[in-house]
């Protein structure tokens, strides 16, 4: 039986409230075999952040799960940045001008992560909720800063957007020096002039893969033993998979294209068996 790699392009590991590393497990037992591991809130890791260099902790918890991801068996890429929700929390505690400062900050020690080998991309975003323009406004420039160092690093950009094509973002991008083909709108449902990386829930898979689109999959895992599955449980993106070759959806041809042609364009590393 020929064998495939299976990405899941959105995944999160919490050792404070959730499974923990060993989750994969069920991933891989799936026929999962690569995880693109994003970067937790910084109050997901217990770091109250004041400075930039608090979140080296953060940074530096994504790097020893991944380590252990990948003893477990698990091809793990480790993404690294500043939820774009973070602004809310911060600006209560140090006011706004001050917390689009400490996420630009916090921004430049990623992207030393990126630099050093350590990461194989960014995160980073605007909010998804309706928030005051001044919210806005700066929400975007720490956006555009996140698009101007992934452009320096030559790195992918994951971006938490609103629901929409974020038709902006690519102009955005080529301002800032960055590939608008390269930043990957996560949990994206619609069009979208960005890399979409979509939910296995998605009504459109069957007719997308049909169609050859060049798309990731994702289940935008949470690892929250309060929130069981939330947003879609670890096996989800192999079982779907599977189901889709068992009923002859998909075929070879393409799960090398989204698992790892695809990907390995977006992000510039091998996603092969």
């Amino acid at each position: 039986m020929e064998k495939f790699p299976i990405l899941d392009d959105h995944f999160h590991i919490n050792r404070r409230t959730g499974v923990g590393p060993s989750v994969v497990k069920e991933f891989m037992r799936s026929g999962g075999t690569h995880i693109v591991l994003v970067s937790l809130p910084s109050w997901s890791c217990g770091v109250t952040p004041v400075t930039p260099d608090d979140y080296r902790e953060v940074f530096d918890e994504l790097l020893t799960v991944s380590a252990m991801v990948n003893e477990l068996g698990c091809v793990c890429y480790p993404v690294a940045g500043v939820h774009p929700a973070e602004i809310g929390r911060l600006s209560e505690r140090l006011g706004l001008s001050a917390a689009e400062e400490l996420m630009c900050g916090a921004l430049d020690v990623a992207a030393e992560y990126v630099r050093e080998g350590k990461c194989i991309g960014l995160k980073s975003g605007r909010p998804h909720y309706p928030v005051t323009p001044d919210v806005w406004e700066a929400s975007n420039r720490v956006l555009e800063r996140a698009l101007t160092l992934s452009g320096e690093l030559g790195c992918s950009l994951q971006i938490h957007a609103e629901s929409g094509p974020c038709e902006d973002v690519p102009d955005l991008a080529k301002s800032c020096g960055m590939d608008p083909s390269r930043v990957v709108k996560h949990f994206a449902t619609c069009e979208t002039p960005l890399h979409p990386s979509i939910t296995v829930r998605e009504p459109f898979l069957n007719q997308w893969f049909a169609e050859k689109r060049e798309f990731t999959l994702e289940s935008d895992y949470m690892d929250d033993l309060s929130r069981p599955g939330a947003v879609n449980g670890p096996r989800s993106v192999p079982r779907r998979m599977q189901k889709l070759l068992q009923e002859g959806a998909v075929n070879p041809e393409d799960m090398w294209r989204v698992h790892g042609s695809v990907p390995k364009r977006i992000y510039g590393v091998y996603f092969d068996i």
